[in-house]
């Protein structure tokens, strides 16, 4: 996905818009106290809601009304259904909440989602999946005229590693001071062999 991350078009022209898209999540309800506030109420965010039907292993506790796999698909549910329809302050007055809380507990609503409910957990649906997603990528650079199949910025990336790399071996072997870098990485660079001892193959023999 971090491929679509372009500039210029597939023939060197530069783009007039963004490309690209920046993938996050969590499984179950670990991001509702992470980044879901921030898709409620914050920037819009378009999101992917993925479920399934079959748990691998569903928990029903005494004196729960639910397993624990439908106590997370409950909030598979709802969570989309509360992004496309939000909450109106003549709703939250109806429900008798105070006026000074209306204008926080009020929800746009109308924020894009896609709610994906698989059978079972199993490699060939986990295949559908990356072939979707991967299609999707594709699609885009067609769409937006970019090449979703190479990425410059990480060769470029690649390459100043593999100068840090030499530094590195050169100030730890025969003293050579840092240099050839921005000031900014000269002084981390620094830091790091300054604190930072190597480990010696002596060390190494020592421990096996």
């Amino acid at each position: 996905m971090e491929s679509n991350g372009k500039g210029v078009s597939i023939d060197g022209v530069p783009l007039n818009f963004e490309a690209g898209e920046i993938d996050f999540g969590e499984p179950g309800t670990n991001g509702q106290h992470s980044f879901y506030q921030l898709i409620h109420q914050g920037r819009v965010i378009p999101c992917d809601f993925i479920g399934i039907i079959k748990s691998q292993q569903p928990i029903y506790l005494q004196g729960e009304v639910v397993s624990n796999h439908d106590e997370l698909m409950s909030n598979f549910f709802a969570q989309p259904d509360a992004l496309a329809c939000g909450k109106t302050p003549e709703e939250l007055r109806n429900e008798k909440v105070s006026d000074h809380l209306i204008a926080h507990k009020t929800f746009s609503g109308n924020r894009p989602s896609l709610s994906i409910l698989l059978p079972s957990l199993t490699t060939y649906n986990v295949g559908q999946l990356l072939a979707m997603y991967e299609h999707r990528i594709a699609v885009e650079g067609f769409v937006w005229g970019i090449n979703s199949f190479d990425q410059w910025g990480v060769e470029l990336g690649k390459s100043l590693a593999s100068r840090v790399r030499a530094q590195l071996n050169l100030s730890r072997t025969e003293g050579k001071p840092v240099e050839g870098f921005n000031p900014s990485t000269t002084m981390l660079i620094k830091r790091y062999l300054k604190e930072n001892a190597p480990i010696t193959v002596d060390f190494l023999r020592s421990k096996s």
